[in-house]
């Protein structure tokens, strides 16, 4: 065999690896194309229940703040309402207070009642 054969036959095999490395390259490529497709439809089928689900998730927060909301107006409320139960105590015994002077005062007034006698 001669040197000229022998470099035709290493150039066509490098040729060749080198055609085949592309080809396989170039396969991988393609799949890889296909693979992040599939991905990529995967993902977009997902976004619409993660949209989904963030959607619900804000719904459920707004209804928890208006909840809370509503919790703190009527426990001002109650704090509004006890406010007025401890004045009403305090003007009831106030006047309870003023009823007994005058039973007190009506018994000093009654000749007929006794001064151990009280209609309280």
């Amino acid at each position: 065999m001669s040197t000229t054969s022998v470099i035709v036959i290493v150039v066509a095999v490098v040729v060749v690896l080198v055609v085949g490395a592309w080809l396989l390259m170039r396969k991988q490529r393609e799949h890889q194309r296909v693979e992040a497709k599939g991905i990529r439809d995967h993902a977009a089928e997902q976004e619409f229940e993660v949209g989904q689900r963030q959607a619900r998730a804000e719904e459920i927060a707004a209804r928890s703040r208006a909840a809370k909301a509503e919790s703190e107006a009527k426990a001002a409320q109650a704090d509004q309402l006890a406010q007025q139960a401890n004045v009403h105590r305090t003007d009831a015994a106030d006047s309870r207070a003023d009823l007994n002077e005058e039973w007190e005062r009506a018994d000093k007034v009654d000749p007929d009642t006794k001064p151990d006698q009280s209609q309280t």
